[in-house]
């Protein structure tokens, strides 16, 4: 079981390295294609790059914390497959209040998950993290009016928790497809 753990490991390393030189052969090519744009597009890289490296590593330590002192039934408990609605208005407000890029709330998303989280609750969770802040609603209240931001956030909340559903469908189809197919 290990052994298999660590060679889908070293498969997803292999084409993690791969993305990353098809990633950077495309590059080339487009900026050898459009030399005029050398400039931003190293520009925005290399902000990009230093935004992540300042961020990453207090999200991973917050990581490791989290994975230590936060067991995992407490996770199943309250955003596990027996959470229903509840769990999915938790995931929500989990990431309506945090702000920063979505990135940060990926590796996130993959602990809970790992320590059996519902995948309709990760999608809720990512989502709101996505679409639905706090300080955002507050901006969105004042330029736009109550009732805009009112009606906004509803229907994202039921268009969220809806895609939640139907991704996590998707899923466990997909899932239960491709073991019924290496059992026979």
């Amino acid at each position: 079981m290990k052994k298999m753990s660590k060679e889908k490991q070293k498969r997803g390393f292999v084409k993690d390295i791969l993305f990353l030189g098809i990633t950077l052969v495309i590059e080339i090519v487009l900026l050898l294609i459009f030399p005029e744009k050398k400039e931003p597009v190293i520009s925005s890289s290399k902000g990009f790059l230093m935004e992540m490296i300042l961020i990453l590593p207090a999200v991973m330590i917050l990581m490791g914390l989290f994975a230590v002192f936060v067991p995992n039934d407490v996770i199943v408990k309250y955003l596990g497959r027996s959470s229903g609605i509840k769990g999915i208005f938790l995931a929500i407000l989990m990431g309506a209040f945090p702000t920063g890029p979505l990135y940060v709330a990926f590796p996130i998303a993959a602990a809970l998950l790992k320590k059996g989280a519902r995948i309709s609750n990760i999608i809720a969770f990512l989502s709101a993290w996505a679409c639905i802040k706090i300080p955002q609603e507050l901006v969105e209240l004042q330029f736009l009016g109550l009732k805009f931001m009112i009606t906004r956030l509803l229907l994202t909340v039921v268009f969220v928790i809806i895609m939640g559903i139907v991704i996590e469908q998707i899923i466990l189809w997909s899932e239960k497809t491709t073991k019924h197919e290496q059992t026979s």
